[in-house]
């Protein structure tokens, strides 16, 4: 079931890490990477395809499914040298510059983590999620 919900206030990233360096696979990781996802004014279409129809984004609804991202988070922990994977997802009207999401990733080694965050955000936002643009 997709949430319909209003948007949430945002994670304290200093506070996200503070608690994965605190948690008991801390000691095996050497870098954390995070991704912080905005409502931004140029349409996806033009940015990902390069259709340009003149529009602007003024907004965007946005809501997911609680249970394909807690699947998509266990499957990046079965990745190679993954110990720390932490989501969090608005949901609701969004307006532009609002937090769409923030992604952590906590692992041994760069190749590791920054393959895990491409994986994990991709596997969200292509199977996880409903974004509607608002013009």
């Amino acid at each position: 079931m997709i949430n319909e919900k209003m948007k949430k206030l945002s994670p304290s990233m200093d506070e996200w890490l503070k608690e994965a360096k605190t948690d008991p696979s801390a000691l095996q990781e050497g870098m954390f990477l995070v991704h912080n996802g905005v409502v931004r004014q140029t349409p996806k279409a033009k940015v990902r395809q390069g259709i340009d129809d003149g529009s602007l984004v003024t907004g965007m609804e946005f809501a997911y499914d609680a249970a394909k991202v807690d699947w998509a988070i266990g499957e990046t922990y079965k990745m190679e040298g993954i110990f720390y994977v932490r989501v969090w997802l608005n949901e609701g009207q969004l307006e532009l510059g609002d937090d769409i999401m923030y992604v952590l990733i906590g692992g041994d080694i760069r190749p590791h983590v920054i393959d895990a965050l491409q994986f994990l955000v991709e596997k969200i936002k292509s199977e996880c999620v409903s974004e509607i643009e608002q013009k």
